[in-house]
């Protein structure tokens, strides 16, 4: 599994409730690992693909570039950060 991350930089709620439209378009079936963090500036969406060639051909997408633009998020700065070793989570955490 390999883990990328996407951030995306404004104003935190603005950028929240259009990352809650883009999410919603997401079959769950189609998800391996996602978090979203608020961070200072922004937020960052970190996703799992299968393997990093995967994850390259989704980030660079037109069904992914138009689901953003759909949704109203701005073009992210696109960081692979590598394979995940292991991965745990206690419980589901929503806001």
């Amino acid at each position: 599994m390999y883990l990328g991350a996407f951030h995306f930089d404004g104003p935190t709620d603005t950028l929240l409730e259009s990352y809650e439209k883009l999410f919603a378009g997401f079959p769950a079936e189609n998800i391996e690992l996602h978090v979203a963090v608020v961070r200072d500036g922004g937020i960052t969406v970190y996703d799992a693909c299968p393997d990093q060639p995967t994850f390259e051909a989704f980030a660079a997408s037109e069904e992914f570039r138009g689901a953003l633009t759909a949704a109203g998020l701005p073009e992210p700065r696109v960081e692979g950060t590598g394979e995940v070793h292991r991965a745990l989570l206690r419980q589901p955490v929503t806001a």
